[in-house]
């Protein structure tokens, strides 16, 4: 990235939404940091990113939110004068078996993950749209593309995704917007530090990589589809999953 480009990554205070925030960073964006509940974690990240030499702001909002996202995006188009990259990262779980799954858990992923990726690019869009330009990244997950059992509510979400990329991106393309999905397997993150040894040999079994993935490894990922050179694709979903 040659000029300075305003990024904005949801869900960015840790995991693979931190990886992402640094690595755009580090290639010259002006990163917004958005968090909802921590933002000493928010803070942190943006400190990381200024001692790499690196510019960052934290902005708080709950993405399920549609008036927030309104009001947020409002915001910082009247702050930076514009909104080059969207990355929608935040996320939730709530898992269960399904004849035991509570509509307030089916409801609270669906509207962070799918309804918050919604509220985050109509938003964004809008200035893109002005622009002539603009990056679309969100991530979805190997789950939204196979399914597993015991977690219906973020498969749907994760699937919606898809489904609202490949929409997005042929409404958005003939003003040079591109709008893609990454879909992460296993990555070694604050979500998959609390599964037992047993589950994580079992997923490992199904990687015929044979190991979990890195943050990092979605972090190039994301950066790449935000680049100049990836100006041709577009509607697409990447698997970054180790071959499963």
């Amino acid at each position: 990235m040659t000029e300075q480009k305003v990024a904005v990554v949801t869900g960015a205070s840790r995991g693979i939404g931190k990886a992402i925030a640094m690595e755009l960073a580090r290639r010259g964006a002006l990163v917004i940091v958005n968090y909802n509940g921590s933002r000493e974690k928010a803070e942190e990240v943006k400190a990381q990113i200024e001692a790499e030499g690196n510019k960052a702001e934290i902005r708080q909002c709950n993405v399920a939110d549609f008036k927030a996202c309104e009001e947020m995006f409002q915001e910082i188009i009247s702050t930076y004068g514009r909104v080059d990259i969207l990355v929608n990262n935040a996320g939730i779980t709530r898992d269960g078996l399904l004849m035991k799954m509570s509509e307030e858990d089916f409801d609270a992923v669906v509207d962070t993950n799918l309804k918050g990726a919604f509220n985050c690019i109509r938003f964004a869009s809008r200035q893109m749209l002005k622009q002539r330009s603009g990056r679309i990244i969100s991530l979805s997950s190997v789950v939204g593309v196979y399914g597993n059992a015991g977690q219906a509510n973020y498969a749907a979400s994760k699937a919606g995704i898809i489904g609202l990329t490949k929409a997005c991106a042929k409404e958005l393309a003939s003003r040079h917007i591109t709008v893609n999905a990454i879909a992460p397997g296993f990555i070694e993150t604050e979500m998959t530090e609390v599964l037992s040894e047993k589950v994580k040999e079992t997923a490992k079994a199904q990687i015929p990589f044979g190991t979990f993935g890195q943050p990092e490894d979605i972090a190039k990922t994301a950066a790449f589809l935000a680049s100049d050179d990836a100006r041709y694709i577009t509607g697409q979903v990447i698997c970054v999953d180790g071959g499963m």
